[in-house]
C-alpha cells in the first residue's frame, strides 16, 4: 500500500476534516472575541451582553459588525456547508441588536436608569 493507493483516502478526509476544523476554529475565535467585548462593556457574562440592547454607540457598531460578520459566514457555508451553522449564531445575535437600535430600545433602558 503506497504512496499512489493512499493518496485519493487522504484527500477524502482531509476534504472533510477541513472545513470542520476550520468552523470550529472559527466559532473558538468567535466566542473568545465575543467575550472579551463583553466584558469591556461591563457585562456579567457573554450571554448578558447578548440579551442587551445596544447602549452606546461602540455597542452598536460592533452588533452591525457581528451581523456582517455572521453573514458573511453564513454566505462562506455555502461554499463549506459546517460555516453555515456557525455564522447563524453571530448572525442571529448581531441583527436582533441592530434591530433593537432600530426600535430604539436602547434609549428606553437609558430612561428607565
Amino acid at each position: 500500500m503506497g504512496l499512489p493507493a493512499v493518496f485519493p483516502l487522504l484527500l477524502v478526509i482531509g476534504g472533510l476534516l477541513v472545513p470542520v476544523v476550520g468552523g470550529a476554529v472559527l466559532l473558538w475565535v468567535l466566542i473568545r472575541g465575543q467575550r472579551r467585548m463583553a466584558r469591556a462593556a461591563g457585562y456579567a457574562s457573554l450571554s448578558a451582553y447578548l440579551r442587551a440592547a445596544p447602549q452606546t454607540d461602540a455597542e452598536k457598531q460592533a452588533a452591525a459588525d457581528m451581523a456582517l460578520k455572521g453573514l458573511v459566514i453564513c454566505l462562506l457555508g455555502l461554499i463549506f456547508p459546517p460555516l453555515l451553522l456557525v455564522g447563524l449564531f453571530p448572525f442571529f445575535y448581531g441583527a436582533r441588536k441592530v434591530a433593537y437600535t432600530w426600535m430604539g430600545l436602547g434609549l428606553l433602558d437609558d430612561a428607565r436608569r
